[in-house]
């Protein structure tokens, strides 16, 4: 199945649909892997075919760590999607990082704990590359279309991703500020090496909404808070989502679409034939 996804958005806290999507159909799709979160909605959105999920389910009653990532991941691989931006929510670690504020990172730590990290194994061993895990082309232009939005946008800075589904201690989120680590929040592992393995681009559009735990003169995270503020940024992500759609080149010039050129280690030869099928969406092009 492909439905030729020019862009596909994920949706996080805050964000269970996208409006403005024109002439929309919802896909109740099943993968190797299970169901994603929600059914898929594909429509147009600036001319072109999108594709939305809602990654915490429709009236979000899926925990961070309960998201089947690689569900997710691979029925927008099904539908033919090459680009994917997740907007999620996400504390501050840094003073200039002020809530209301929009990141979008370059770079990533998982701290995750028990998360199906990979589509690989049962007989098929891939290493892919994740030096720099979010596309940097991707990032770049949307950057630009957040900032044409007039929002405050930082380019960069390191997001970890924590286990939740509570917040941090004070001795967690000071040890995270003394790693270096410049955002907070749950779900960019392991959507983001998943997207990797998939040859996928993927950048985060990471809507600030506190200061987590650590700042001295600030309240401590809560859930109220964290609605207010992606209830403030909602038009800002749809407008900066539209702007993305219609500023981004027709093809990628990044090294996404190439990402597991030199990571199957595995004989071709003894890979089990039901983990060929299963992942044959993924590496079918180098195992022929």
């Amino acid at each position: 199945m492909t439905e030729n996804i020019f862009l596909a958005i994920i949706g996080g806290s805050g964000l269970y649909s996208m409006p403005g999507i024109t002439d929309t159909k919802e896909l109740d799709l099943e993968t190797p892997f299970g169901k994603p979160s929600a059914p898929v909605v594909v429509g147009m959105l600036e001319e072109r075919r999108v594709a939305f999920l809602a990654r915490h389910g429709i009236g979000h009653h899926i925990t961070p760590s309960e998201v089947n990532y690689r569900a997710n991941i691979y029925a927008l691989k099904l539908l033919g999607a090459e680009r994917v931006v997740s907007i999620s929510a996400c504390g501050s670690l840094r003073e200039d990082f002020a809530p209301g504020h929009i990141v979008i990172p370059d770079q990533l730590f998982d701290n995750t704990k028990g998360r199906a990290h990979t589509f690989f194994g049962e007989g098929l061993v891939a290493h892919v590359g994740t030096a720099d895990p979010f596309c940097q082309e991707l990032s770049a232009q949307l950057v630009k279309a957040v900032a044409q939005t007039g929002a405050t946008v930082h380019s960069g800075g390191a997001f970890i991703t924590i286990e939740g589904p509570r917040f941090s201690t004070k001795a967690e989120s000071n040890t995270f500020r003394g790693w270096g680590m410049s955002i907070i929040g749950m779900t960019a592992s392991p959507e983001a090496f998943l997207a990797r393995e998939a040859e996928m681009c993927y950048a985060v559009m990471a809507h600030v909404t506190d200061y987590d735990v650590w700042h001295i003169s600030e309240a401590p995270v809560t859930v109220e808070m964290v609605i207010q503020i992606l209830n403030k940024n909602t038009t800002v992500a749809q407008q900066a989502i539209r702007n993305l759609v219609r500023s981004l080149p027709a093809r990628r010039a990044c090294k996404c679409g190439s990402a597991l050129a030199d990571a199957l280690i595995t004989n071709p030869a003894v890979i089990p034939p039901e983990t060929r099928q299963k992942l044959d969406l993924l590496v079918k092009k180098y195992l022929r």
